[in-house]
């Protein structure tokens, strides 16, 4: 029972690896657009993969805005249930403890659709950064993939 229990948790939980620029660069790139498909004008390819990339890179900190917003709402939510649950019980429980098995399955409830919508949050911004750092291949900086990443120290500085 133990180990099936933890299995089902281990599948609910768990969370792969982020992608990175390589791992989509093949997938990203169509074989058949180049830049002679441009009529041989470079900077009309340039200029096409550049709208792509203010768009990716718009798209999410569109998903990290949504992210912190439901971050916002899910506290405020458990906040006002707590606030509830301690404002009807702060002088003691007048009837049976088992009243608030059901507000505290509730707020479990909230809590794990709070991780699981968070966590798809996480994913989503995890493959749109992978595909920013692939175009960012073909741009003559990459401000987001590699040096931000090396200004946060690769994710080894704890401190940051």
């Amino acid at each position: 029972m133990a180990s099936r229990l933890r299995a089902v948790i281990s599948q609910h939980f768990r969370t792969a690896s982020p992608a990175s620029p390589s791992d989509v660069s093949a997938a990203l790139w169509n074989a058949a657009v180049t830049s002679d498909s441009y009529a041989a004008d470079a900077e009309k390819y340039q200029s096409a993969i550049l709208e792509q990339y203010k768009l990716c890179v718009e798209m999410a900190d569109r998903i990290s805005a949504r992210r912190a917003l439901a971050n916002a709402f899910f506290l405020t939510l458990n906040s006002a249930a707590l606030t509830t649950i301690g404002a009807f019980w702060k002088d003691g429980p007048r009837a049976s403890v088992f009243y608030l098995i059901p507000p505290l399955l509730l707020l479990l409830a909230l809590c794990l659709a709070w991780f699981w919508l968070v966590r798809s949050y996480r994913q989503l911004n995890s493959g749109k950064y992978a595909v920013i750092g692939a175009l960012e291949e073909r741009l003559p900086a990459s401000p987001y993939w590699q040096a931000e990443w090396k200004a946060l120290g690769e994710g080894k500085n704890k401190a940051m």
